[in-house]
């Protein structure tokens, strides 16, 4: 038997202003999320792309080519009812963040680490006053709680929809500090994603490159891209 998969069933999507925003509407009717709460789009850019995600749809839909409208659910159901629990998970990568670890060896490993990672360290340090320590290997590192108590600052500024984008810009390079940099500007989702791979890229370059492993960073990126650009959306 056959699996079944939603069909379209609307001529076109639209956007109108609702209380708190703005909605998608479907031949008129508005559009609810899985649980069926009302779709409620902060800014017009960010309803009009969501908009646009639903008219490209053919006969059949497509949730993955939906990345707004899947963050937008995420938003309403799973971030906004524990904005805090997802900001403290967040804010907990600080403690063991990416770019506080290097290698032991070889040589041109850890300088490429020193010269990726030491900039947007020294960034953070000037930006939020929180300095994060540096070891090399596996060993845990212990870092500042006044430091890693104003990177969560940071974050309890932000509105459900900025940490739904925020997640996937903290969670997939595994740094706290690269997503605060794109978040702010500092860097962009692609430099952030070249980054955090800078191992990856040492040994492919050395042993050579996995089809799978590409095709999962590849996936990584194209998500990171997706957040960076919801964040855009929302500051239209």
């Amino acid at each position: 038997m056959s699996e079944w998969k939603a069909r379209r069933f609307w001529k076109a999507a639209a956007v109108e202003p609702a209380e708190g925003g703005f909605r998608v509407t479907l031949d008129g009717k508005p559009v609810m999320t899985p649980g069926k709460h009302p779709l409620i789009l902060p800014t017009r850019a960010l309803a009009d792309a969501v908009a646009a995600e639903w008219d490209a749809q053919s006969e059949v839909i497509d949730p993955l080519s939906m990345p707004l409208t899947r963050a937008a659910n995420s938003a309403i159901e799973k971030v906004s009812p524990q904005f805090d629990a997802v900001a403290d998970m967040l804010g907990a990568y600080g403690g063991t963040d990416l770019l506080s670890y290097r290698a032991t060896e070889p040589e041109g490993l850890k300088t490429r680490q020193a010269e990726g990672w030491d900039p947007v360290l020294d960034w953070a340090r000037e930006r939020y006053d929180a300095p994060l320590a540096v070891t090399e290997g596996l060993m845990p590192v212990t870092q500042d709680p006044a430091a890693l108590a104003r990177l969560r600052a940071r974050i309890a500024t932000l509105t459900p929809y900025e940490l739904t984008a925020f997640h996937d810009l903290v969670t997939l390079p595994g740094s706290l500090i690269l997503g605060l940099a794109v978040l702010d500007g500092r860097l962009s989702a692609d430099e952030a994603h070249a980054l955090a791979r800078i191992d990856e890229e040492f040994q492919a370059e050395r042993w050579g490159r996995d089809e799978e492993a590409d095709a999962a960073a590849e996936d990584r990126l194209e998500a990171m891209r997706n957040a960076e650009r919801l964040l855009g959306l929302l500051k239209s």
